[in-house]
């Protein structure tokens, strides 16, 4: 590929970047528990988990997850109840599901044990670019470039690239010097392997250069006010030396944020609750959730009022002896702002085909609720308990 003239990468700038990174991150690296592991099973688990998601929420979630299913078979052999249970509140439910078609495939297609090469990781479901970059790289020390927002970040601000790089050409470029910055750790590596014989053979240059770009643009090199005083490439930074670090990179406003309203109802019987399933093909599929619809984000009054009473007559088949407020839950799902207001609904009988089962308190620990409704159903038995 021929190199855009404009951004002016040399190899001797990718060279000297690549020490100072290795020593940083060695000296410098958290502690996390899928960094104490080369194995890919593992390391897979934590980058799909990773996938916008930060890492003091994921520890927990990968450390019950590896404790509940340790080897692959037994993602693989997992029931989709407990699969959804142990994903749980962590969001983007499709990254589970996709997770475990994979795990499957890897059953099917390579007799259950992960593969090495980089398109066969990238074939599996829910897999992309960056992480099977990231996978081959950590777990193999294969020369494969990642490119998140944190390493974009990074090497926009080192090489002073000014344009956006959300834009496709921008984005080729990037990839480009992260592909020919790894490929210079390996030739660091294979050297040093050369030079020092069996000594050098411990090195992971690889593994350690992707994580170290990871990690500077996670702790170091942060969207909003960079330290770029104990920065290990300060001097070779762009960004650093032209003052410009909170300038970079240059990327186009987000679209504005939508409210959206909806009235959740909270519907007891005989110290039981109405609780449904998600259908397929919708946001947070399969998950479990109170009956709800969305109302006017901008109603008020009379109208507001109308509206919930007409949404649970349509939704229990029966109109409302009583209605009460009993919550309010606000939460986000990516461009949305939602608020989710709960009601407790007592009814005059029940309808005959409830629009979902009846279940208990304690049953609700064996469902995997949507975050909103989760929170709901803690609320909801803690009012029940308490009268």
């Amino acid at each position: 590929m021929r190199r855009n003239s404009k951004f002016k990468i040399h190899n001797s700038k990718l060279a000297k970047l690549v020490p100072p990174l290795l020593d940083w991150f060695s000296q410098n690296a958290r502690d996390l528990p899928w960094r104490r592991t080369r194995d890919p099973y593992a390391i897979w688990i934590s980058e799909i988990m990773l996938q916008q998601t930060q890492v003091k929420t994921v520890r927990p979630y990968w450390e019950r997850w590896m404790r509940e299913l340790p080897i692959l078979e037994a993602a693989a052999s997992a029931g989709p109840d407990k699969i959804h249970k142990l994903w749980e509140g962590l969001g983007y439910y499709t990254r589970a599901r996709n997770l475990q078609k994979a795990a499957r495939q890897i059953m099917e297609r390579h007799g259950g044990k992960f593969p090495r090469n980089f398109e066969d990781v990238l074939a599996l479901p829910g897999v992309g670019r960056y992480t099977a970059g990231a996978i081959c790289s950590i777990a193999f020390n294969q020369a494969t470039p990642v490119l998140d927002g944190n390493v974009m970040r990074v090497l926009t601000r080192i090489f002073g690239i000014e344009d956006d790089p959300r834009e496709r050409k921008t984005g080729q470029w990037l990839w480009q010097i992260a592909g020919d910055l790894i490929a210079q750790a390996k030739a660091a590596e294979t050297a040093k392997r050369k030079t020092c014989g069996r000594s050098g053979r411990g090195t992971n240059s690889c593994s350690c250069l992707n994580q170290s770009l990871m990690e500077l643009g996670a702790v170091v090199c942060t969207p909003r006010n960079p330290e770029c005083q104990i920065c290990p490439v300060q001097r070779l930074c762009v960004a650093f030396l032209q003052n410009r670090a909170d300038k970079l990179p240059a990327l186009r406003r987000r679209v504005t944020a939508t409210p959206r309203r909806f009235a959740a109802l909270v519907v007891e019987r005989n110290g039981k609750f109405l609780v449904r399933r998600r259908p397929a093909g919708v946001v947070n599929a399969h998950l479990w959730e109170f009956p709800n619809a969305e109302i006017g984000a901008g109603l008020r009054g009379p109208r507001h009022t109308s509206a919930i009473a007409e949404a649970a007559t349509e939704i229990l088949g029966l109109a409302p002896a009583e209605i009460k407020p009993l919550c309010q839950i606000k939460h986000s799902i990516t461009r949305y702002r939602i608020t989710m207001e709960a009601f407790r609904v007592r009814l005059n009988g029940f309808p005959s085909t409830p629009p979902g089962v009846w279940m208990s308190a304690e049953e609700f620990d064996s469902l995997a609720f949507a975050a909103a409704h989760k929170k709901l159903a803690l609320f909801a038995a803690g009012c029940m308990l308490s009268g």
